[in-house]
C-alpha cells in the first residue's frame, strides 16, 4: 500500500492539512497518510485544542524542534524529518505554507527522490525581507506538484518556468476547514467568555516581526488599537512572542479597559470572534484569505500581500502599517463606508477533494 505523509509545522498548516486528511480517507484502501508534527511552534494547550477543533489525528510523528534561529530551526527539521522518511519509506510527501519546516521537509524529501507536492504554492508578496517569501520561492522551486490557490498563483509559476502539467488549480484548503468548522463555531461561547456582542468590536491579530520587534511601531499600534477602542471594544487574542514585548517595554499601562489583550484562542472560539466582529485588523496572511470568505472586513497593516486576489476580489484593503493609514481604513469600516467583496473562484469547501485525487492519480502512474 502506497503511504503518503504531510508535515505540518506550525498552527496555520494545521488549518491546511486537516482537510487533506479527511479527503484522503476516501482512498483508504489505495493508500495511507500520515503527519508529521514538526514542533517548530509548538505550545501543548493550543496545539492540543486545534487537533480537536478539526477534527484531526494526533501526529504519527512530533520532531520537537522547538525554536531558535532561522537556520538552527531549518537545520534541526531537516534531521528530524530525514529520520523519519528512513523510518517511514514514503512515496509521497506534501508540504504546505510557508514556514521554516515547509522548506526543510521540502528540501529533504526532494534530495532523497521521492515525489512532494506543495500546498499553497506560487503566492509571491515580492518582499524578500520576510522569511516566508524566501521560503515559498525555494519550495516551488524544487517541489515535484504545485497546488495553488488563487489565478495571480498560477501566473508567477508559469512566469517562473514551472511546467503548466505541474501547477493544479484546486482551491483553498484553509477555506475547506472554515467552511467545515463554521456550524461549531455558531455554538462558541467565547463572545460571552470575552464579554462583547456581536458586531460590537474589532478583532486584531498582529505578530509580524515588522509590527511586533520595535518598540516604537508596537507602541504606536497599542495607541491606535486605544483610540479604537473609545468608539468599539478591541479584542486582541495576543501573539505570546508580541505580549512578551509589551511586557518588557512597559508598553501594557494605562491601555483602556475596552482593548481587551487575551489568551489566544483555540480554531473553532477564533472562527467565531472572526465571524462576527465588525472588522479584523491584521498582519497575518491566512486571516487576509479567512475574512474575504467569510465577508468580514479586513485591514491588513503591511506593506505587500502575497494573497492580492483578498483585495482584487475580496473584503481585503491593505495599508501601509502607520498610524494615519491604520486610522483611516478603520473608521471608513466602521462608518460603515468600508469595501464589499465576493469570495474567489474554487474557494467552495473542496479543495482537498480535488488535492487528493490528483495525487491518487499520481500514486497510480
Amino acid at each position: 500500500m502506497k503511504r503518503v505523509i504531510s508535515v505540518v509545522g506550525a498552527r496555520p498548516n494545521f488549518m491546511k492539512v486537516a482537510p487533506i486528511h479527511r479527503a484522503f480517507l476516501a482512498y483508504a484502501g489505495a493508500f495511507t497518510h500520515d503527519i508529521v508534527h514538526t514542533g517548530q511552534h509548538y505550545d501543548a494547550r493550543m496545539s492540543d485544542a486545534f487537533f480537536s477543533d478539526l477534527d484531526m489525528p494526533q501526529p504519527t510523528w512530533f520532531l520537537g524542534v522547538g525554536s531558535g534561529s532561522h537556520a538552527e530551526q531549518t537545520a534541526k527539521v531537516m534531521t528530524g524529518f530525514d529520520d523519519v522518511l528512513t523510518k517511514a519509506n514514503p512515496d509521497y510527501v506534501i508540504v504546505v505554507g510557508d514556514v521554516n519546516s515547509t522548506i526543510a521537509c521540502a528540501l529533504t524529501s526532494v534530495k532523497r527522490g521521492i515525489r512532494t507536492a506543495h500546498v499553497e504554492a506560487g503566492l509571491r508578496s515580492f518582499d524578500r525581507s520576510m522569511p516566508e517569501e524566501i521560503n515559498r520561492l525555494a519550495t516551488d522551486a524544487i517541489c515535484d506538484d504545485l497546488f495553488v490557490t488563487e489565478d495571480s498563483a498560477v501566473r508567477h509559476l508559469l512566469s517562473e518556468g514551472h511546467s503548466a502539467s505541474s501547477i493544479h488549480f484546486v482551491g483553498n484548503t484553509m477555506i475547506d476547514s472554515l467552511l467545515w468548522a463554521l456550524p461549531a463555531s455558531e455554538s462558541s461561547t467565547i463572545l460571552s467568555d470575552v464579554g462583547v456582542q456581536e458586531k460590537s468590536y474589532v478583532l486584531v491579530t498582529l505578530h509580524r516581526p515588522s509590527n511586533v520587534d520595535h518598540r516604537d511601531q508596537l507602541a504606536m499600534l497599542l495607541g491606535v488599537l486605544a483610540e479604537i477602542s473609545k468608539s468599539c471594544d478591541v479584542v486582541f487574542p495576543i501573539h505570546p512572542r508580541t505580549r512578551k514585548h509589551i511586557m518588557d517595554w512597559n508598553l501594557a499601562q494605562n491601555l483602556p479597559q475596552n482593548l481587551r489583550l487575551i489568551e489566544p484562542v483555540g480554531y473553532v472560539d477564533f472562527l467565531a470572534l472572526m465571524n462576527n466582529a465588525q472588522l479584523v485588523l491584521t498582519d497575518s496572511g491566512g486571516i487576509q484569505e479567512e475574512t474575504t470568505a467569510l465577508g468580514i472586513p479586513c485591514v491588513t497593516a503591511r506593506t505587500t500581500t502575497e494573497r492580492p486576489v483578498t483585495v482584487e476580489q475580496g473584503t481585503n484593503v491593505l495599508v501601509q502599517p502607520t498610524a494615519a493609514e491604520i486610522r483611516s481604513a478603520v473608521q471608513q469600516i466602521l462608518d460603515g463606508s468600508g469595501k464589499h467583496g465576493n469570495r474567489p473562484d474554487l474557494w467552495d469547501g473542496r479543495a482537498s477533494d480535488r488535492i487528493a485525487a490528483i495525487i491518487a492519480d499520481k500514486l497510480t502512474e
